[in-house]
């Protein structure tokens, strides 16, 4: 194995958890936006997209 491969092996595990990270919390917001609707079914995709924008849209606040 070369050294540059070696190199890039720590960075793919933080790509990965970082990924993993995102969408634990875009499910976790998911499900509040589920329960605050008083748990009604139906909505999802609606919910998954709503909390998709919402956290990426802190994370590219925080990054800024």
């Amino acid at each position: 194995m070369s050294p540059d491969a070696t190199k890039k092996q720590p960075t793919t595990e933080i790509s990965e958890l970082q990924e993993f990270e995102l969408e634990y919390q875009i499910r976790q917001r998911a499900y509040e936006l589920y329960e605050a609707r008083g748990r009604e079914r139906g909505h999802e995709l609606e919910d998954w997209l709503r909390a998709e924008g919402e956290i990426t849209r802190k994370k590219v606040k925080t990054a800024a």
